[in-house]
């Protein structure tokens, strides 16, 4: 028994039990005897230098070829690499254990591959040598730089500033708040569709995504096109939104920007698009107006977007009760989500890519990455308040409420995506590992309206953001604009298009705009909505760093 006055200790919860693990024999014996053959023809071969680099860019250097030795290393490093990822492959466990496991053994071999050390990287060797030392100074000197400023260089930020050769397209703020600023963009032609455009980006990048040069801003294509444009511009969130919820942010943010464009505007209704998360938030919101009997939206485009989080890819490793729970105890009442560490989780997606292939470059050859203004974006990374994480990972990553009727209350409201009766432009990219293509189809099966689906090639960000004048990749359409149960069935009927789906979409969106009207020649609307800076806005110039 408890002393009088004595604190009772909180229950200690069992920790759940460990997966089952065990491989298949046949599949076990089968690696055992590859294993031995390639490393006895390795060996056989080990004083001679290779008759041509490993298929593999990290060794594509004619040293790791010329040098026995180095290519000997090279050549073990990637048989072990692929016999542990075999080995993987070869556990039998539930689905979720087994992708959890290769992902952990990729990020392991993916770290100690050879190329990642001065010790065995022959090509930085010869470089220290022909500098004569200067390539590891500059190394060192990348090295300290990056760690002052909190994150990996990949890209030479000093190339880019946003407002001077990024988020260029003429503009102006005509509303904001605590949680984001409205832009609204100067027309390019003399007419525009009655019924203004409101995008709505992901609220964990920079709207300017969408807007990273002229030449690919599917801001000002749009803008090109006739619509009468307005991008929600999202604040880096600091302490004094440590307490921020989902809620905040449909009803602060996304329903206030929709009605801002109508005040605005003076349109009756608008058309919307959401991309990523965003495109999520604008269906919840979406979601509340219908639940209210509210008609102030026409349509909505979606791109890469999750309303369906039975299939959540590659990122539903990181998913299940424990961590959602440790995510609720950690910020779930206040804190913020450091943009850094979602920064990292989505760079250790691609550790060859977005991780080694800098720590080598950066640190080993002691070069400046050439600039690139996508992973210029991608660096400049925005926090997330606590609250609002916690409640998105448990109610539509874990338990997937969204697309259960009724199953949610948003801003004191029900929520029933078929109440959605709306025409809805969908779209998914073919090789997206963070929205999978099946789940961007799977949205289909949960909007009532009239829909079109379109799929692109590519990935999450170059998927999208292609513009038509580059006449890059592909997207596919359905001529019948039908849409079976699986995409696998819709694949079938669909025909490939050379080049950028925007036209597509903007043929689609003209029809959704109403009648042509004389274009807005001043921002805002009487004293009410006045420019109050030119876009990009001060919001967008926050860096996660220096405001939290």
């Amino acid at each position: 028994m408890l002393q009088s006055g004595a604190a009772a200790k909180p229950a200690v919860e069992t920790a759940p039990a460990a997966p089952a693990l065990q491989f298949d024999p046949q599949k076990l014996q089968s690696l055992q005897q590859r294993y031995q053959r390639e490393m006895t023809r390795l060996w056989s071969h080990a004083s001679q230098p290779a008759a041509e680099a490993p298929k593999d860019k990290r060794f594509a250097a004619d040293s790791w070829r010329s040098q026995p030795g180095a290519a000997l290393m090279a050549e073990v490093y990637l048989l072990n690499s692929q016999t542990l990822m075999d080995l993987a492959d070869a556990l039998q466990a539930d689905e979720k254990t087994c992708r959890r496991i290769r992902f952990a053994v990729e990020q392991w071999t993916a770290a100690l591959s050879p190329s990642n050390s001065l010790a065995f990287n022959p090509e930085a060797q010869q470089k220290l040598i022909a500098s004569q030392g200067a390539s590891l100074a500059k190394g060192i000197s990348n090295l300290l730089h990056d760690m002052q400023q909190g994150h990996l260089s990949m890209t030479d930020e000093s190339r880019f500033e946003v407002g001077k050769n990024m988020a260029t397209t003429e503009g102006a703020v005509v509303f904001e708040n605590e949680l984001f600023q409205l832009i609204e963009y100067k027309p390019l032609t003399d007419k525009v569709s009655e019924r203004p455009l409101l995008m709505v980006p992901p609220c964990i990048n920079k709207y300017y995504i969408l807007d990273l040069q002229p030449e690919s801003s599917l801001i000002r294509y749009a803008v090109a096109q006739g619509q009468h444009t307005f991008v929600v511009s999202w604040r880096n969130p600091d302490a004094s939104l440590a307490k921020a919820s989902w809620d905040d942010y449909i009803d602060g943010a996304v329903l206030t920007a929709i009605e801002r464009v109508r005040e605005i505007s003076g349109a009756e209704q608008i058309n919307t698009l959401g991309f990523c998360v965003g495109g999520t938030m604008l269906t919840a919101a979406l979601g509340v107006l219908a639940a209210r009997g509210e008609k102030s939206v026409a349509s909505a485009t979606l791109l890469t977007t999750l309303l369906d989080f039975s299939d959540t890819g590659i990122l539903d490793i990181f998913i299940d009760e424990p961590m959602v729970r440790y995510r609720e105890w950690q910020m779930g009442q206040g804190g913020l989500l450091k943009g850094q560490e979602l920064a990292s989780t989505f760079s250790f997606l691609r550790p060859n890519d977005l991780v080694w292939n800098y720590v080598v470059g950066n640190y080993l050859q002691g070069q400046t990455p050439p600039p690139f203004d996508l992973l210029y974006w991608n660096s400049d990374s925005t926090n997330l308040p606590g609250p609002y994480y916690a409640w998105y990972l448990r109610n539509l990553y874990l338990e997937n409420k969204l697309v259960q009727p009724r199953a949610l209350t948003v801003c004191g409201e029900p929520l029933d995506l078929s109440q959605l009766d709306i025409p809805v432009y969908i779209y998914g990219s073919r090789e997206d590992h963070i929205v999978p293509i099946n789940a961007a189809y799977a949205s289909t099966r949960h909007l009532p309206g009239r829909k079109r689906f379109v799929m692109g090639a590519s990935g999450h960000i170059a998927g999208v953001i292609n513009p038509p004048a580059k006449n890059k990749r592909s997207h596919w359409i359905r001529d019948d604009d039908q849409l079976p149960e699986s995409h696998a069935d819709w694949l079938d009927g669909a025909s490939e298009r050379p080049g950028s789906w925007w036209t597509d979409w903007s043929q689609w969106l003209s029809q959704q705009g109403g009648k042509q009207i004389a274009a807005p020649k001043r921002y805002g609307r009487g004293k009410a909505f006045q420019q109050i800076e030119p876009a990009p806005g001060r919001y967008v110039r926050q860096k996660a760093g220096a405001n939290s």
